[in-house]
């Protein structure tokens, strides 16, 4: 179980589409809509663990039909999602005085984009499918571990990710200055347009 842990938490500190959206709405509308955000992603990582436990994803992943088609759609989301970014920091580098946080939106908002970031993404059901049946035993019953693996995976996720935004809202006041946020978002979006043309690369 230790061996688990430990390396569940690396995979969750490795920087992928889930920090780059984490940090672009925490620095954007604070730490609630970066909090609500994780909640959205450990939302989505729920969804492929399950469906890894019952088998659902092993059968996404024979069918190569049904494996491009979410590739697909994963693949747009983030380029629109890495398109936005950069819009944001194109106005905030374009403004003559530093930006105030914006009020943060509908909560339902950012639990969407962090819900979608991973639930349309099937390289992240690829993972569950090979990743946990390393740690089951031929004795264990391979829906209960599974589920209990990945509910582990959940809090380890909420647990990162809640104190990264805790951090990056810390420090937000210097984050959030012009020049720096006009920064930090320029790369963000590079980073999402990235994920979005490495996913449509790789295949099943």
């Amino acid at each position: 179980m230790w061996t688990f842990v430990g390396a569940a938490l690396v995979l969750i500190m490795i920087p992928g589409p889930d920090q780059a959206l984490v940090t672009r709405n925490a620095l954007a509308a604070g730490r609630r809509a970066g909090l609500l955000t994780t909640v959205g992603g450990a939302s989505g990582l729920t969804v492929h663990a399950s469906a890894a436990s019952f088998g659902v994803s092993a059968l996404l992943l024979a069918s190569a039909t049904a494996f491009t088609v979410l590739k697909v759609i994963g693949t747009v989301y983030l380029v629109w999602m890495g398109y936005q970014t950069l819009r944001s920091a194109r106005r905030a580098a374009a403004q003559a005085e530093p930006e105030a946080r914006r009020p943060a939106r509908s909560g339902l908002r950012y639990v969407r984009q962090g819900f979608l970031s991973n639930s349309l993404n099937p390289k992240v059901a690829l993972f569950f499918v090979t990743f946990l049946p390393q740690f089951m035993s031929p004795g264990d019953s391979p829906l209960r571990r599974g589920l209990l693996l990945s509910g582990i995976f959940a809090m380890l996720y909420l647990a990162w990710f809640g104190c990264y935004v805790l951090t990056v809202d810390l420090i937000g006041a210097q984050l959030r200055k012009q020049r720096v946020r006009a920064a930090i978002e320029r790369v963000t979006g590079l980073l999402l347009i990235g994920f979005a043309v490495r996913l449509a690369l790789e295949t099943n």
